[in-house]
């Protein structure tokens, strides 16, 4: 039995972990940290887990060693916390956006301060299976990317020399997308019926996909009703040999095999298309594309929660483990919903 701690268990990532992890055949959840919560009920903080355990919140200095820890800490925080943290586990895990990239220039970038820690960048490896799989086998720190960007390197990557090398990305995201304390902008008055641009151009998430694509990705984000999703729609020029038969078969031929990647591409139907209500609590993202002559329209659709997130970590943590990629992860998604 695997012990893992989760570091942040109290906010929405923590508390997906916390649900993966607790009904997961091959670990035991040792230890779930808030600097809120300590002494805590778990099932206070998230009552979906009422009668799945009996686990108290524990405060940062009562962390004692385990074999796996996973940190869903806030962005800008994690690098001061990790390397301390990261003696108590042999495997770390990170679910923030402080290691995803190994240039600390970047991170000053996007996230507007220095980076503290620029000495463990370049050794996290990025948390996407279906690019990274051996090196998450032997991986000791793991860095999971953003949703909105896994779901656009998952729509891209197989488009590899049949695109040019300018993308542009059209990301929604839900609300939970913005954690549990989003502040103002996220109170049900605001957010309700709105389609809010919170970032018009240089969202964060398009340095990772620049980075993991190869290709220069532009971003722009838009905040939706939803709760739970993330739909990217990403724009590019097709090359002479682009057609719509290569590029099913692109697609085809990379995720073959990949447990947690479909191809939803249809030509007629309701659902023909990748559509994050249909994924809400699993972790499969959609990946669908349109060929309009030279146009190419790549979609890709996930639970930013899940395979954006605690989904993808635990995927992360099977392979890390030995134990089956697919362990703990097979819930399908709801239908209605």
């Amino acid at each position: 039995m695997i012990r893992v701690g989760v570091v942040g268990a109290a906010g929405y990532l923590g508390g997906e972990l916390l649900r993966l992890l607790i009904g997961h055949p091959g670990t035991e959840v040792a230890h779930a940290v808030s600097t809120r919560f300590p002494g805590r009920r778990v099932d206070s903080v998230h009552p979906n887990l009422r009668a799945q355990t009996d686990l108290l919140f524990s405060a940062p200095d009562d962390l004692d060693a385990c074999d796996v820890l996973l940190t869903a800490t806030p962005h800008k925080a994690t690098m001061s916390l990790l390397p301390e943290m990261r003696g108590r586990a042999k495997t770390v895990i990170d679910l923030s956006g402080d290691f995803r990239d190994p240039d600390p220039a970047v991170y000053e970038r996007y996230y507007g301060v220095p980076h503290t820690a620029p000495g463990l960048l370049g050794a996290f490896v990025p948390g996407v299976p279906e690019l990274f799989r051996a090196e998450l086998a032997e991986a000791d720190l793991i860095s999971v990317p953003g949703c909105m960007a896994t779901a656009a390197i998952l729509a891209l990557r197989p488009l590899t020399g049949l695109i040019g090398p300018d993308v542009q990305i059209d990301a929604r995201t839900g609300s939970s997308g913005s954690g549990a304390l989003a502040g103002d902008a996220n109170l049900h008055a605001e957010r309700s019926g709105a389609l809010r641009v919170f970032a018009p151009a240089r969202h964060r998430h398009e340095a990772e996909v620049a980075r993991l694509t190869g290709l220069n990705a532009r971003m722009t984000a838009t905040g939706v009703e939803a709760v739970r999703g993330v739909q990217v729609v990403c724009h590019a020029t097709g090359t002479a040999s682009a057609d719509e038969r290569a590029v099913r078969r692109a697609y085809r031929e990379r995720y073959a095999g990949e447990p947690f990647v479909r191809i939803v591409a249809h030509r007629t139907g309701t659902h023909r298309l990748p559509d994050p209500k249909l994924l809400s609590g699993s972790n499969y993202c959609d990946v669908g594309f349109a060929v309009d002559g030279d146009r190419i329209t790549a979609i890709a659709a996930l639970d930013n929660l899940v395979k954006g997130g605690a989904g993808a970590a635990v995927q992360c943590l099977n392979i890390r483990t030995g134990q089956p990629e697919t362990l703990g992860l097979g819930f399908p998604g709801l239908h209605p919903v």
